[in-house]
């Protein structure tokens, strides 16, 4: 991907500059940075997975850009969530000296963000190719209409543009609440916490002790310490799949995520049920929800002992696994 990046740099209509810093907003793993400068990019990636893709690749990286940064320029490759790329092209404008280059697929809704910033300014001329625009505005055009001015609320919890489900309670996590019993033991792990809703109901249950959040999400972890500020919770921005609990858990809840694209990948919740079984206790117990027609089963029959579906209804099923599997090395 960034064919756009690229075309846009090499005609000379984006000037990337010779000195200072480039901020990169929001980049994923398969995005190709080669047109711009290495030494001077900072890459702004809260999601873990590709944040630690370019910092194993050697690029400076933060999940947030710093308030009082002054950039040369900057690149946003707009995400999907309509409210996250308004934010982020605000930012980084607010932020640059210099021209800020903003990239995305139509799907991704780049023909409303440049109808938008139409209205607030004058964008170059879009470069259209593989299904996408690149265009880029000046630096320090005023974009502030497009910060949120306060943290949104939802039903008492605070959420974040672009964290999943942000405009309410997922039904999904609200049902699988509901279910789960009023004894979890004395250590639980939320696998994929977003904004910490199943946390802040688990630590409702009798004996719980440690709560674990395990989250990509950087601004939904953010949310999360403060919809479930308790001091028996511990926050830990991470990959669920690849997350190591520091000690025995005695139970895992999780709504795990199933797409990164448009495309639903069952591999998502199934890494998510591999991690969960590895740091289960022998007589531990998984409780999740997923949409019914995710193939998770196999998958649980795989690594845990004991597998029954707990309730659901024509959208969504609860599952309950005990007793992990131990694989042999």
């Amino acid at each position: 991907m960034s064919v756009r990046l690229s075309l846009a740099a090499q005609s000379g209509g984006f000037a990337v500059p010779p000195e200072g810093r480039i901020a990169v907003f929001h980049p994923r793993s398969d995005h190709d940075l080669s047109a711009l400068p290495k030494e001077q990019l900072l890459i702004v990636q809260p999601f873990r997975p590709d944040h630690d893709h370019f910092a194993g690749q050697g690029y400076a990286c933060t999940p947030v850009l710093e308030p009082d940064e002054v950039l040369a320029a900057a690149v946003v490759f707009i995400p999907r969530a309509k409210a996250l790329a308004r934010m982020l092209i605000a930012q980084a404008a607010a932020a640059t000296q210099g021209q800020v280059l903003i990239d995305g697929a139509k799907i991704e809704g780049i023909d409303s963000v440049l109808k938008d910033l139409r209205k607030r300014c004058a964008p170059s001329a879009p470069v259209s190719k593989a299904h996408g625009k690149v265009f880029w505005i000046d630096g320090g055009t005023d974009l502030s209409g497009w910060l949120p001015a306060e943290p949104q609320q939802v039903e008492g919890f605070i959420t974040a543009p672009g964290v999943f489900s942000a405009d309410g309670i997922d039904p999904a996590s609200r049902m699988l609440a509901a279910a789960l019993p009023q004894k979890l033991g004395r250590c639980v792990a939320d696998l994929g916490a977003g904004w910490g809703y199943l946390s802040a109901e688990v630590l409702k249950r009798e004996g719980v002790e440690e709560v674990h959040l395990a989250e990509a999400d950087y601004h939904a972890l953010a949310c999360a310490r403060r919809n479930a500020a308790d001091s028996r919770a511990q926050f830990h921005w991470a990959d669920a799949r690849t997350w190591k609990a520091p000690g025995t858990v005695n139970t895992v809840v999780m709504n795990p995520p199933f797409h990164t694209t448009r495309t639903a990948e069952p591999s998502l919740g199934q890494a998510f049920i591999g991690a969960a079984a590895a740091m289960l206790a022998p007589s531990g117990s998984l409780w999740m929800v997923a949409n019914r027609h995710l193939p998770y089963e196999v998958a649980l029959g795989e690594r845990f002992a004991q597998v029954r579906e707990e309730g659901g209804d024509n959208r969504f099923k609860i599952l309950h696994a005990a007793r992990p599997k131990r694989r042999r090395k």
